[in-house]
Order: C-alpha cells, then structure tokens, then sequence
C-alpha cells in the first residue's frame, strides 16, 4: 500500500481467522467445531506427556498453547494447577495478548477473572486490546473496553487502537474506541492519524465517524496532506467506489479544495497521478483547479498517464 507521495504506509500486522463463524455455513460451523475440538485433543495429549513432570516452564506453555487454540476449559485447568495469568513468550505477551489477537472471548474473560493485567503491554508495546483492534476482533475490543481497558495506549510506534482499526476500515471497532474515550487525533510515529487511515484506505464510515468526533477535516499531516488528498490517491487494496464516497464524503463536509502538500500538489493531482478517474471528475465537478502547477510546473494532466483521465482534464 502507499500514500500519495510515494512512501509505505506504516504496516500493522494483522492476523486473518479462516471462518467467520457469523458467516459460516452449518457445515462449515460443524468442521470448525470438530477442528476445534481436534485441536483442545492435542493439547490435553501434551499434557498428559508432562504430567508427571511439570514445572512454571511446562504449564506456561501449556496455558499459551490452551489459549492459542482456544480451549477455556484447559486454560482454566492449567491456572488451577499453578499456571501464571502473569506469564509472558519471548516477546512479551501474555496470555490474554494472545486470546484478544485471536478473539477468543471467553478466554479473555476467564483470563481477566483470574487477575490478568488488562494493559499490560509486550515488548512492542501492545496492549491485548491494541491486538484485538489491529485483528478486527470487535468482540473482544468490546470485552477489554467494558472490563476498563485503556484506549488510549499507544505501542511504541505510536499506533492506538483507534489508528489500527481506521488502518483496518473496522468502523465498529473505530466506533467502541471512540465511545470509551479514544483520542481522535493521536498521531503515530510516521504523523498519521486515524482519520488519514481510515481516508487512505477508502473507509467512509470511519471517515465520518472521525469528523463527528472532531477531528479537524483541514488539518496537515505528514508532507502537509490532508485527508482528502489520502482519500484522493487511495491505497491500491482500496475498491475505486469507495475512494470516490470518501472523497464525497469529504467535499459535502467541507474539505478545501485546492490545498497543497510539500510537493505542491493538490488533491485533484494526486487523483490524477494515480489515474482515478471517478475521483478527478467528482473533483473537477466541485470546483477544482486543473491549472494549478506543482513545484516542477507540472497541471493534473501532465501528471495523468489514463487517456480517459486526461481528457476530462483538458479544458
């Protein structure tokens, strides 16, 4: 993914469940649960190997492995016979980093029952519910916001979860985080904020829930872009009708036009520089100036290489 200029956005890892159980088929629920119940089998087999021998190393990862693979009942077996809820891998997580990353909610609240530290960060600095918001698992952003976790907190990139969910285009993650407080116009280490994600991704949704927040729709970031001009060069992953209702989004809100970033490019070059033909028309309609030049005395159509593109920027 890039952004206008040129440069890679900030990448937030993400972790992508195969089934959505929301969505699956029955028969496709009935091989989830028997996967599930194949992979909890393993575990107590594990356990069963080290049981005469166990020790704080054997039942820590015993208790990730249970909580990886979602299996509450061993998880809370494992806490009976003397596991931690304090353990932490190589990296620094917890358990409960582990169950919020991978959704699993009634770990989550199994794990918070039994005195885990609901904002203990990893050696990145992420919190379980910064690695709930960054997987899009609003369930368990749900669980760590209502047993009072700190939306706040940012890892040591200065991404909160309220930048992962917009990075995301998870609206009603983006939705909970604001309610409980998040700050809107945080930014990360790179000087992006949500509402630059969110734009630069085509989220519309986030977009707007972002401005009704208060967030500043003129406001500079990094190399002076705005949010329209994210929204008007948008990522590649992003589906060209939703680059074009987040611009409209934009422009009915109030965005300003003509700005230019460092480069002296405006929204309608960018569009045009990366060839998105619905977006150049929706800005020339609202008024754009297809004669403006940028810093190398270059208009939108010399930037255009789509034949279509630059015709509707002749004049």
């Amino acid at each position: 993914m890039t952004r206008p200029n040129g440069t890679n956005y900030l990448v937030i890892a993400a972790l992508s469940a195969m089934f959505a159980a929301a969505t699956a088929t029955p028969s496709s629920r009935a091989q989830t649960q028997q996967d599930d119940a194949s992979a909890c089998e393993e575990v107590k087999k594990h356990y069963l190997v080290e049981r005469e021998q166990l020790n704080a190393r054997t039942l820590t990862d015993l208790l990730f492995e249970a909580t990886q693979k979602d299996c509450a009942a061993l998880v809370e077996q494992f806490l009976a016979e003397g596991a931690s809820v304090k353990a932490r891998t190589g990296i620094g997580n917890t358990a409960l980093i582990v169950a919020a990353r991978m959704g699993h909610t009634d770990i989550v609240d199994l794990l918070l029952a039994r005195g885990a530290e609901i904002d203990q960060r990893n050696l990145n600095g992420v919190t379980a519910l910064l690695a709930a918001a960054t997987n899009g698992r609003t369930a368990a952003v749900k669980t760590l916001l209502s047993a009072g976790a700190d939306a706040a907190i940012a890892d040591k990139n200065g991404v909160t979860p309220l930048i992962a969910a917009a990075f995301k285009g998870s609206e009603q993650i983006a939705e909970l985080l604001i309610d409980a407080g998040a700050k809107v116009a945080d930014l990360d280490q790179t000087g992006k904020s949500a509402i630059v994600y969110a734009a630069g991704r085509g989220s519309a949704p986030t977009v707007q829930l972002l401005l009704n927040a208060g967030v500043d729709i003129n406001r500079r970031y990094g190399n002076d872009l705005t949010a329209l001009m994210w929204a008007a060069g948008y990522s590649d992953d992003a589906a060209a009708a939703d680059g074009a209702a987040t611009v409209r989004l934009l422009l009915a809100k109030g965005a300003q036009l003509d700005l230019a970033d460092n480069r002296g490019r405006t929204a309608l070059m960018i569009a045009a520089g990366r060839d998105h033909a619905e977006v150049v028309t929706l800005l020339l309609a609202a008024g754009a100036d297809r004669k403006l030049r940028d810093k190398e005395g270059k208009t939108a159509v010399d930037l255009a290489t789509d034949d279509a593109v630059k015709t509707a920027l002749l004049p």
